[in-house]
Order: structure tokens, then C-alpha cells, then sequence
């Protein structure tokens, strides 16, 4: 019969020996301010929406380059949204995009362009939840916010044995996570337990012989480290179809056009093509009726995991003159300057396949 899970504590004491262990080992990274130096409010905020459900390293060059073009949240609220969309092409989850530059139109029109200093004011912004708004209050304004993200669930759970799977534990964790968190060094805490699980409680070979808290944890004591946290049975996602028509024409252009604003990709620049579905006749479907040429299916296909769904895309490729006129609500734009389209990472997969040779 398993153990029952433990409690966590009314307090848990250990808060000390984590920021002391962070003091030593705090990770470097761009958006971090430096010991001593004040977060600022845009670099926090601007990095905590680009990693979510994004891993450090894709973030990076995407953090660099926002920056670079947009020093400051009234920069961003001041550009077009179009090239915020094609800066942020190939990083993925593209309502994000759209969300921080609504964002920043609100801090600049509500908020004098400075950010709420609470959890609630937040809140209230767009494409801020739960998560990001602790977050930004806790690193960036020095109040005591209970954050969860993906590192904090493992070691937490590891920790108190939370035995419930996941997004079930998802309370419970936050409760256990309460009783850690400091109200002095909130924001360090926070960082501190992100870095914890991003270096030595990882999922694999946790490296418990370095961790502050190896003393304490309880899959440690039980050897049950890599069973944490505990996660449901996945669902195999249902595969759609489509093709994607990749038209070139004489003077060196190809045929474009832009998404529709909401939905999947809104706002996003793609080759025409089919709707995404279960039905198999779409991947052969030509495009005749929209463009006049001669189509040739590429061998293979281009195949993209979403968060919902597997989408398998046939690629059909055409010549024509230099003459051609676009079809309604489409354009064409110089093949050679196609990366400085906002074209997401499933689009730029299609056009490797129809230029492959």
C-alpha cells in the first residue's frame, strides 16, 4: 500500500540555505539584473512571456533582438504590430506575440507606461496570467508572489512527495510552494527555485548530492527522484492534413499571404493552400481555381507538432511567368527576402521542402 502523501509544513524554515546556495550559483542570463541592481520592470515582463513553454537557449536571440529594436515598452507599444509579428517568427505560440504588443499599448495608454505594481494590476493586462503576473511581481517589484513553473513543480514535488499527477497537483503544489516562499528576497527565491530545478533537480540524474535542500527531500530519502512529479497518461494527438501550394514566379517572387488576425498563427505570413484537416483528399488537392499553373507534388511531406494536433502538409510547387498578378488576398514578395517575413516555423519547414533539391 503507498504512502500517504506529506504535508507540507505551516512554514517551511529552509528559504535561507536556498538564497544562500543561489548567491553562489545564480544562473547569468540577460534579463537577470545583475546582485545589486534594480530588475527592471520591461526586461522581466518581456522575458517571462517569450519563455513560456520555451526553453532558455530559443530564447536567448529572440530576447536580444526585441531590445535591440525596442529598448522600451513605449518602443514596442509604438511599432507596427506587423513588425513585432516578423520579429518574433520561428519562436512559436504566436498569440504571445500579439498579446505583448497589446500589452504594451495598455501599460503606455493606462499606466503613464510604467507596469502595475501588483499581482492584480497584472492581472488585468493582456496576455498576463497567474503565473507571469507572481512572476514580474515577485522578480521584478520585490513582493512576495508564489511562482510555479515547470522547475518549481519538480522540485516541490521531489520535495513533499506529491504523489498526484499532474495538472491535478497543480494545487497542491502551489500551496506547498507557499509555505517556502520568503516575504524578504522574493524575487531571488523565485529565481533561486527556477535555477534549483534547471540545474541540479533535473528530470534525469538529479545531481541531490549538491542540492540545499538534499536533507529534507523525500524522493531523495526513498530513491524516488526521477518518478516526480507524477504526470497523467498522454494523449496521442490526432493527425490533420493539408497542403501548402509554393507558387514561384519568373522574377525571382513568390506567392505569400497573411493569416487571418485570431486563431492559430494569427497574423502570421504562409504559402496558400488547403484547410488543416482529417480529410486525406486534401493533400492532393490543386489549386487551379486560385492560380492557373502547371503543379508538381514534392516526394514527401512536411510534418508539424502543435500543441493539439500532428499536421501533415504535402507541398505542391509551380513556375510562372513574371507576369502573373496575386490572387485575392494574396502578394508577392522577393523569394531571397523571405526570411524577414513573419513566417512561422511550420511555413519556413514548407518552403526547405519546395526548394530541397
Amino acid at each position: 500500500m503507498p504512502a500517504a502523501p506529506r504535508r507540507p509544513p505551516k512554514q517551511f524554515p529552509f528559504a535561507a540555505e536556498l538564497l544562500g546556495w543561489y548567491d553562489r550559483h545564480r544562473r547569468v542570463l540577460p534579463w537577470r539584473a545583475k546582485p545589486g541592481v534594480a530588475p527592471d520592470p520591461y526586461a522581466v515582463w518581456l522575458s517571462e512571456i517569450m519563455l513560456q513553454q520555451t526553453t532558455v537557449p530559443a530564447v536567448k536571440p529572440y530576447y536580444e533582438k526585441f531590445l535591440t529594436l525596442w529598448p522600451t515598452v513605449g518602443d514596442l507599444a509604438g511599432a507596427p504590430v506587423e513588425d513585432v509579428m516578423r520579429a518574433w517568427a520561428g519562436l512559436g505560440y504566436y498569440s504571445r506575440a500579439r498579446n505583448l504588443h497589446a500589452c504594451a499599448i495598455a501599460v503606455g495608454r493606462d499606466h503613464g507606461g510604467r507596469f502595475p505594481a501588483s499581482e492584480e494590476g497584472l492581472r488585468a493586462l493582456p496576455g498576463i496570467g497567474p503565473y507571469t503576473a507572481a512572476a514580474i511581481a515577485s522578480i521584478a517589484f520585490g513582493l512576495r508572489a508564489v511562482v510555479v513553473d515547470g522547475n518549481v513543480e519538480r522540485v516541490v514535488t521531489r520535495l513533499f512527495e506529491i504523489d498526484e499527477a499532474l495538472p491535478k497537483a497543480k494545487p497542491a503544489i502551489r500551496a506547498a510552494t507557499d509555505t517556502m516562499t520568503p516575504a524578504a528576497r522574493a524575487g531571488d527565491f523565485a529565481q533561486a527555485m527556477m535555477d534549483l530545478g534547471a540545474t541540479l533537480c533535473t528530470p534525469k540524474r538529479p545531481a541531490c548530492a549538491l542540492c540545499p535542500f538534499n536533507d529534507v527531500c523525500g524522493a531523495r530519502k526513498n530513491g524516488t527522484q526521477e518518478t516526480y512529479p507524477r504526470k497523467a497518461p498522454k494523449v496521442e494527438r490526432p493527425l490533420r492534413l493539408g497542403a501548402a501550394y509554393y507558387a514561384r514566379r519568373a522574377d525571382g517572387k513568390v506567392l505569400v499571404r497573411t493569416r487571418a488576425p485570431k486563431g492559430l498563427l494569427g497574423g502570421m505570413t504562409e504559402f496558400p493552400g488547403t484547410d488543416w484537416s482529417s480529410r486525406r483528399d486534401g493533400e492532393d488537392a490543386q489549386p487551379s481555381a486560385m492560380l492557373r499553373a502547371t503543379w508538381t507534388k514534392r516526394p514527401g511531406f512536411v510534418e508539424h507538432v502543435f500543441t493539439h494536433f500532428t499536421l501533415r502538409i504535402s507541398v505542391h510547387v509551380a513556375s510562372v511567368p513574371a507576369s502573373t498578378k496575386a490572387p485575392l488576398d494574396c502578394r508577392w514578395v522577393d523569394e531571397a527576402a523571405l526570411d524577414d517575413e513573419a513566417l512561422p516555423s511550420v511555413m519556413r519547414k514548407v518552403a526547405e521542402h519546395a526548394r530541397a533539391k
